[in-house]
């Protein structure tokens, strides 16, 4: 857990453990750490000073009825310049607290010792494939020409109304979209997540509650006019739900799912991997989110990796799970692991979850906290995970299900939900 406490203890620790994620925290741990000598430095000297400033106080009383005026008088004097000193080392002690506090805020969470050391995708460990071996018709097509034959959804359409990155999703191409995310809400459900449905925009507060700010506002698209953010994902909204909330032991696991549209301006990506489905500003997903009891917060993120292996292999897709290494994780998480599934006719893996446990990182921007045996406050530690995320699960089931001639095979799983079997 990254807090004031550990870098005052041992700076050189967590220097070290950011290091995995390729960060250089060495002149801000320090910044910190000077600010707080220089606040610890103005709170004892202006304990000092309201001492000396009660004890002259009381002398004044004393002073009048002996009619010592003027030494009264000049005690009054003492203590006014007292006061003035004591609201300068209030004013120096906040500007301390608050300039470590917006450095803090720029260290990313440590990594768990068990994150493999990297710096790219490249270095993530895989531990796990399976699903069947996908075999393709002669002449298959990636899923961008698939749907253009089928008109089920128009990317040039989505170009008219908005602009790249928001297609338009047509006939059976939404019905599947609509039974995907029953399903996986069925499922999740049946897991034991309650169901949530929340606001698609969030405030500042939300952001940063999350660890979305001060990191990610160039990948938001933010409202000006109200000062709200359009959430890059349903986990924001919903762990924010616990902000600054005191749960009792006996109220764990607190488990939460949503279906939501998802914004993210995705700056900076080009290329054949923005083809079709593989790369959107605007997409559908369904989250689920965890509180836990920090003693049981491994043991549900086991729990979250095997549910999210049971919804790919329940569409029958190829996949693995990755072990991201420290350069490929997020700012906030402490160890992740990522879903690929094999597109077929693109020939590539194509990341369809995210699955985190943040520890206690989130829980402290969020003041999320629960009371112990003790009765004593401590910090709950949050979970998250993509269950899952629509557009390139899309795209592998329209590649991995065609046929020879064309159309698309609806998995076994959706089709209570479709109504139909093939596209």
């Amino acid at each position: 857990m990254l807090t004031l406490k550990l870098l005052r203890e041992n700076p050189e620790f967590v220097i070290e453990r950011l290091q995995v994620k390729h960060f250089d925290a060495k002149d801000i741990v320090y910044e910190i750490l000077d600010m707080d000598r220089r606040r610890r430095a103005a709170q004892t000297s202006l304990d000092a000073c309201l001492a000396q400033q009660k004890s002259k106080a009381a002398e004044i009383g004393g002073l009048m009825k002996q009619g010592r005026r003027e030494e009264a008088e000049t005690a009054k004097k003492a203590v006014a310049e007292l006061k003035e000193k004591s609201r300068e080392l209030e004013q120096e002690m906040a500007e301390c607290e608050q300039k470590q506090q917006s450095l803090v805020v720029l260290l990313p969470n440590l990594p768990c010792a068990l994150v493999p050391e990297g710096r790219t995708a490249e270095d993530n460990l895989v531990v796990k494939m399976g699903g069947p071996e996908p075999h393709l018709p002669e002449h298959a097509l990636p899923h961008w020409e698939l749907v253009k034959n089928l008109d089920i959804i128009d990317f040039d359409l989505g170009v008219k109304l908005t602009g790249a990155g928001f297609p338009v999703y047509k006939g059976k191409g939404a019905k599947i979209q609509r039974a995907l995310i029953s399903w996986f809400l069925e499922k999740n459900t049946d897991a034991g997540y309650l169901e949530y449905q929340p606001p698609y925009m969030v405030n500042a507060d939300s952001g940063f509650g999350t660890g979305q700010l001060p990191d990610k506002e160039g990948q938001m698209y933010f409202a000006p006019l109200d000062g709200f953010y359009m959430i890059p994902t349903a986990e924001v909204p919903v762990t924010n739900i616990y902000r600054d909330v005191i749960l009792k032991k006996e109220d764990f696991p607190v488990k939460m799912t949503a279906y939501t549209p998802c914004w993210r301006r995705e700056a900076g990506s080009y290329g054949k991997d923005v083809r079709g489905l593989n790369r959107l500003h605007q997409f559908d997903k369904v989250e689920i989110v965890r509180l836990e009891l920090p003693e049981n917060s491994y043991a549900a993120l086991d729990e979250m990796v095997a549910h999210v292996e049971t919804l790919v292999q329940g569409l029958g897709l190829p996949y693995r799970i990755l072990r991201l290494c420290g350069g490929d994780m997020s700012f906030t998480s402490a160890i992740t692991y990522d879903f690929e599934v094999f597109s077929a006719a693109q020939q590539r893996w194509l990341e369809v979850s995210s699955v985190s446990n943040f520890e206690s990182y989130q829980a402290n921007r969020l003041k999320l906290r629960y009371k112990d045996e003790n009765g004593r406050t401590q910090l709950a530690h949050t979970l998250n995970g993509s269950s899952l995320a629509l557009p390139r699960i899309l795209a592998t089931i329209i590649e991995n299900y065609q046929t020879a001639d064309g159309h698309i095979v609806v998995p076994e799983v959706l089709r209570k939900y479709t109504g139909f079997d093939i596209i």
